[in-house]
C-alpha cells in the first residue's frame, strides 16, 4: 500500500513538472491576498506582516507542505499620519460596519513596499522564492481608490533524488543533472477598492523558465514554468450593525491546466471573530475561522476537505496564520481596507 502511495505521489509531481510549474495554493489568501497581488503593498496604515503554515493532503506520503512569511507597509506621511482609515484614532469604528462604509474616505496617495519569502516541498522537490514589492495608491474618487504593483525576486527549485526510486538507477532524466536552479521571477498586478469591495487582477511567474534536471535538453526532460493569471474580487453585505457577510471569489488561469476558481463567504462578527466557508471547483470543501484577539495579533485556522480523487489516502488539509499589526498608530485590530 506505501509503495502504491509513493507511486502516486510521483506520478502526480512528474506530471505537475511536464505540464505546468505550479506555484503553492492556499485557503486562507482572502486575508492576505498580498500573496497573490503585490498591488496590495500599502493597502493598510499599519506594517502587516503574516506568518503561515500549511499541510495538505496530510496522511499522505510526500504530499505538498508549505510555508510562508509576508510582510508590506505603507510609505507616506499623508496616509500615515493623516485621515487614512477614515476615523478618529484608537479604533472605536467597526470596519464591517455601516457607519465605516458611510463615513470612509479614498486613501491619500501613497507608496507600498513589501516582501514575501515561500518555501513548498512537494514529493522531492523543494521551491523556495523570495520576491519584493513596490505598489503605488492613488485615490480615483473620493471613496474609490486604485494601485498597482510589481515584485521581483528569485526562485530556487531543488530535487532530492535520495527521494526517488527508479528501476534505473541511472534515468535520463535525472541523471547527472542540475538538481539546484536559481531563476528570475517577475509579477506584476492592479487592485480596485473601496469600503465595502475590492477587485484585482494579477499575473504571477510571468517569466517563463526552462527547468532540466538532467544533462539532456531534450523535450521529454524540460519543465517549464508559466505564468499564473489571478481574478479575485469581494464585497461587504450588512446583515445587522454586528454582523456582515463578506462573499469573494478568486478564478486562476494556469495553462495548460483548466480555468478553476475559488468560491468564499465570510461572516463577520464586529471586529472581534469571524467564521467562513470555502469551496474550491473540483477539489475541497473547507471551513474557516479566526479571531482578532487584540490590535496587535490575529490568528486564523482553516481545514479543508478534499473532494477529488485523492480523498481515498488523504485526510485533508490544514492551514494557519499569524498576523500582526505593527507600527498600528490607529490600534485598529482588524484590516480598514482588505476584507
Amino acid at each position: 500500500m506505501k509503495r502504491s502511495i509513493l507511486l502516486l505521489v510521483f506520478l502526480v509531481v512528474v506530471i505537475k513538472m511536464a505540464s505546468a510549474q505550479q506555484l503553492p495554493q492556499y485557503t486562507q489568501y482572502v486575508f492576505n491576498n498580498f500573496l497573490l497581488n503585490p498591488a496590495v503593498a500599502g493597502i493598510e496604515n499599519y506594517t502587516d506582516a503574516k506568518l503561515g503554515y500549511r499541510s495538505q493532503w496530510t496522511g499522505l506520503n510526500g504530499a505538498p507542505v508549505t510555508s510562508f512569511l509576508s510582510v508590506n507597509a505603507p510609505i507616506g506621511t499623508d496616509f500615515t499620519q493623516g485621515d487614512a482609515t477614515a476615523f478618529p484614532g484608537g479604533g472605536d469604528v467597526n470596519p464591517s460596519s455601516r457607519l465605516y462604509t458611510q463615513n470612509y474616505q479614498a486613501s491619500a496617495p501613497h507608496h507600498g513596499i513589501g516582501f514575501t519569502l515561500v518555501n513548498d516541498k512537494a514529493g522531492p522537490i523543494t521551491q523556495t522564492n523570495f520576491a519584493a514589492a513596490y505598489a503605488y495608491h492613488l485615490g480615483l474618487a473620493p471613496r474609490l481608490n486604485m494601485s498597482v504593483g510589481v515584485s521581483a525576486g528569485i526562485n530556487h527549485i531543488s530535487l532530492n533524488t535520495s527521494e526517488i526510486t527508479l528501476a534505473t538507477p541511472l534515468d535520463p532524466a535525472i541523471a547527472n543533472g542540475n538538481n539546484s536552479q536559481w531563476k528570475p521571477d517577475l509579477g506584476v498586478g492592479a487592485w480596485l477598492y473601496s469600503a465595502d469591495f475590492y477587485a484585482g487582477i494579477s499575473v504571477q511567474q510571468l517569466l517563463k523558465q526552462n527547468l532540466y534536471f538532467s544533462t539532456s535538453t531534450t523535450a521529454i526532460d524540460v519543465s517549464q514554468t508559466v505564468p499564473h493569471v489571478f481574478l479575485t474580487a469581494g464585497t461587504k453585505l450588512y446583515v445587522s450593525d454586528d454582523i456582515t457577510l463578506l462573499p469573494s471569489v478568486l478564478v486562476k488561469e494556469i495553462k495548460p491546466v483548466p480555468l478553476t476558481y475559488d468560491l468564499n463567504l465570510k461572516a463577520s462578527f464586529q471586529d472581534k471573530f469571524w467564521l467562513g466557508g470555502s469551496y474550491r471547483h473540483n477539489d475541497s470543501f473547507g471551513v474557516l475561522a479566526g479571531f482578532n484577539l487584540s490590535s496587535f495579533i490575529n490568528v486564523g485556522y482553516s481545514y479543508d476537505i478534499t473532494t477529488s480523487s485523492l480523498n481515498t489516502v488523504s485526510n485533508g488539509t490544514h492551514e494557519i496564520v499569524i498576523g500582526l499589526l505593527l507600527n498600528n498608530r490607529y490600534q485598529v485590530t482588524c484590516p480598514q481596507h482588505g476584507f
